[in-house]
């Protein structure tokens, strides 16, 4: 399975076109990836027949969350499921790493029938077996995660331990700089799918600019840039995948 992270309806269809088999649906790129807005949600799921999974995750930053925030989750969960969604992806820690298991369950047993993803904040978590038991025990479905690496190829050999500790227990998803170069590697120690954005840039139509003026507070935006899904990209991963 290819999933493709998506911040934008024009990457779901290139997702979809290029062959992925799920589509992460996020707002808030350079957050890292944080909760869409309803109407992309509902336009994605209106023109795709693959799988959709929507980012629950109410803010960047840490993982740990205030109880105003986890309602906030809640309701998006709720909206999520209202409009069509085939599963939902969030992660909550506690104060000292470890998972946060009583409220990760909550929002398990609310997503149901959903399934859930539970993303990246495994990927700082304190001990990365001790997480991957508290998430199976939460009811999660798969964990999406880099080997605690910020590029998965340099967490290859966590991710290999993680899926012999899962047992097939949960999917093990590896992301963070997966590529048509390294995928072969992924697979090779047994991961369950693939995650990527596979983006390429496009360039603003704008053609006045102002370039001293950011809406942005992260300091390497460039506010005239777009990211979307590349086709040719995605489709290569696919190809590996097909083999």
């Amino acid at each position: 399975m290819l999933e493709i992270c998506s911040f934008s309806l024009e990457s779901c269809l290139t997702a979809q076109k290029a062959g992925a088999g799920r589509v992460e649906l996020c707002g808030g790129m350079f957050e890292g990836g944080t909760t869409p807005s309803a109407g992309l949600i509902s336009l994605a799921r209106k023109h795709l027949s693959i799988q959709l999974f929507v980012m629950i995750r109410p803010r960047g930053g840490d993982f740990c969350y205030s109880d105003t925030e986890f309602e906030v989750m809640k309701q998006d969960i709720l909206t999520a499921k209202s409009l069509g969604a085939d599963g939902v992806v969030f992660g909550i820690l506690n104060p000292d790493g470890s998972v946060d298991i009583a409220r990760n369950t909550e929002l398990v047993n609310l997503a149901a029938p959903l399934k859930v993803t539970f993303h990246r904040a495994f990927d700082v978590a304190k001990d990365p077996i001790l997480a991957l038991e508290d998430i199976i025990a939460c009811g999660c479905k798969r964990i999406l995660t880099s080997g605690q690496k910020n590029i998965a190829l340099e967490g290859l050999d966590l991710l290999k331990t993680l899926v012999e500790k899962s047992n097939n227990r949960i999917e093990i998803m590896a992301g963070s700089g997966v590529s048509s170069q390294n995928a072969q590697q992924f697979l090779s120690v047994g991961v369950h799918a693939l995650h990527m954005t596979g983006k390429g840039i496009q360039e603003s139509k704008m053609i006045f600019r102002k370039p001293d003026v950011s809406m942005a507070s992260a300091a390497l935006t460039n506010e005239y840039e777009i990211y979307e899904a590349d086709f040719e990209k995605c489709k290569a991963v696919v190809e590996i995948l097909k083999k």
